[in-house]
């Protein structure tokens, strides 16, 4: 069974928010980065591929062993909830209203980043009910990075906040 969301965050102050990563070779990639980068736990929502799934643990290099993680149970409200705790939760995403990443996680003592799928990125409940939402700023032409290339960067950026 999954562990309680207290549980896992009991003494985190970096968390990865995944929401609906399909592809098993992404979530072993964002939990690899947030093991080698800082990352104290990670949250998934619901639909969120497998981190036990073979090929998940293998890109991960087993790093879905030695990170605290769950699943969220109230994906509705898990943005809001990770705010209540203490959080502040950063959404990657391209709306129109976001800020530099570095800028957005600048001076935050507790933050959660969230990122979305593969194909349409987050969900516009959980965009529009993040704290902050930010972007990697990319060269001329170029609009996103692939889901674990940004979880990459993502965390890098915040563990140097």
């Amino acid at each position: 069974p999954d562990r309680p969301v207290e549980e896992v965050l009991k003494s985190a102050r970096f968390v990865l928010v995944l929401e609906d990563l399909v592809d098993h070779t992404n979530v072993g990639a964002a939990f690899r980065s947030g093991a080698a980068l800082g990352v104290d736990a990670v949250l998934l929502g619901p639909r969120c591929a497998d981190p036990l799934y073979r090929r998940s643990v293998k890109v991960a290099m087993g790093a879905v062993f030695a990170l605290p993680w769950t699943r969220v149970p109230d994906w509705h409200g898990a943005l809001p909830d990770l705010s209540a705790r203490g959080f502040t939760s950063v959404a990657l995403t391209l709306a129109p209203d976001v800020v530099p990443l570095e800028e957005a996680v600048a001076g935050l003592d507790r933050v959660a980043l969230v990122l979305g799928s593969e194909g349409h990125g987050l969900s516009t409940r959980w965009e529009q009910s993040a704290d902050r939402r930010a972007i990697i700023p990319m060269a001329a032409g170029i609009d996103s990075l692939n889901v674990a290339a940004a979880a990459a960067v993502a965390c890098y950026v915040t563990a140097r906040r």
